[in-house]
């Protein structure tokens, strides 16, 4: 018996139309109602795997990582400098959920510069900030502020080391002098040094040491004084 094979039924020419519109895997640039553009790779209609973001208002451009829509993985970040047009790097790192995560570098200026970690945004765990003075501030982050235990060091090598609460010095810790020869070693409440202990550190090869050492204390029991002017301070206990 001969096989009889029906003729396809055809397709309404929307569905055919539907489909190619579809996005899925690379694509060349598509451009969006507002000027932007984006070139690279699609899943189910949202931005997914390698891809490059051109903003036209502000004419930022994103080369990188994305996943469902939004920057995520490693990628790029840049601004056109406002005089020469050229682009500028401004963050290069760890996203997600189109915000920065991980570990990434972010550039407030040639001079001055953030290295470190990132939690939505914000500086947050382990990080390095250079300033433009020189300074330096190394140690642990939460919401954009050091907090924790980190390290300040001026431009003239003179630093602080110890706790740190909500971008201010917070609890124990040192202020070494290297140009004097000192080291002052003390509790802080919000950047204020509430009860501590000056000693000499190094005097002999510090390059403006004071004419005359500083004279011992001859308390009977100094470390029971410190103990008792602590212990009147809001520092909170670890």
């Amino acid at each position: 018996m001969p096989h009889l094979k029906m003729p396809r039924k055809p397709q309404p020419l929307w569905k055919e139309w539907d489909r190619k519109a579809q996005k899925c895997g690379v694509r060349h640039t598509v451009y969006s109602v507002n000027g932007d553009e984006y070139t690279g790779e699609w899943l189910d209609n949202k931005k997914d795997g390698k891809g490059t973001q051109v903003w036209k208002k502000t004419g930022a451009i994103y080369d990188g990582d994305w996943k469902r829509g939004n920057r995520s993985g490693f990628g790029t970040f840049s601004l056109p400098d406002p005089v020469t047009g050229e682009y500028v790097k401004a963050y290069s790192g760890g996203w997600k959920d189109d915000m920065k995560d991980g570990f990434g570098t972010y550039f407030y200026s040639e001079t001055e510069y953030y290295e470190g970690e990132w939690s939505k945004d914000k500086r947050s765990g382990w990080g390095r900030m250079y300033y433009e003075d020189g300074g330096i501030s190394e140690g642990e982050w939460l919401n954009d502020k050091l907090d924790g235990q980190g390290m300040f060091r001026l431009a003239n090598e003179n630093r602080y080391e110890g706790s740190w609460k909500n971008g201010m010095k917070h609890g124990p810790g040192k202020f070494v002098y290297l140009d004097k020869g000192q080291l002052y070693e003390a509790v802080w409440v919000e950047n204020i040094a509430k009860c501590g202990k000056m000693s000499d550190f190094g005097r002999e090869g510090a390059p403006a040491a004071p004419v005359y050492p500083i004279p011992k204390i001859h308390l009977l029991d100094p470390e029971a004084v410190l103990k008792d002017a602590r212990a009147t301070l809001p520092i909170e206990e670890d």
